[in-house]
């Protein structure tokens, strides 16, 4: 979930050529806890600023929804430089950010940690 559909799209094309990740991206915070219960995630990815709904409010739906509560969650934000978010290993407030501009790599790693693999 980010509010910019470019990023939203670069994010799942470059996810789904590795071939181990199913990916649908919603740019409308105000849609995403029904997307989420419909598309059943093992993992979202959700940017922190967004516009109306920000990306701790949004968070905070998700885990009030039984059905997507411990699905986990990882912020991306351009808030923090990489630098700030290495500094706290990856965690602020015992959730895992990563910081904008991400490189894939990054992200990959990140999913292999919380799903394994």
């Amino acid at each position: 979930m980010d509010d910019e559909p470019s990023i939203t799209r670069l994010l799942k094309l470059n996810l789904e050529q590795t071939n181990d990740y199913e990916v649908r991206g919603e740019n409308n915070a105000e849609v995403a806890v029904a997307a989420a219960e419909e598309f059943k995630p093992h993992l979202i990815l959700l940017d922190v600023m967004m516009p109306g709904l920000d990306g701790g409010e949004l968070a905070n739906r998700f885990q009030a929804n039984p059905e997507l509560k411990s699905v986990p969650i990882v912020f991306l934000t351009a808030v923090a430089t990489k630098g700030e978010v290495s500094a706290r290993g990856g965690q602020v407030g015992g959730l895992t950010f990563l910081a904008k501009p991400v490189e894939m790599s990054e992200v990959v790693a990140c999913l292999k940690q919380h799903l394994g693999g």
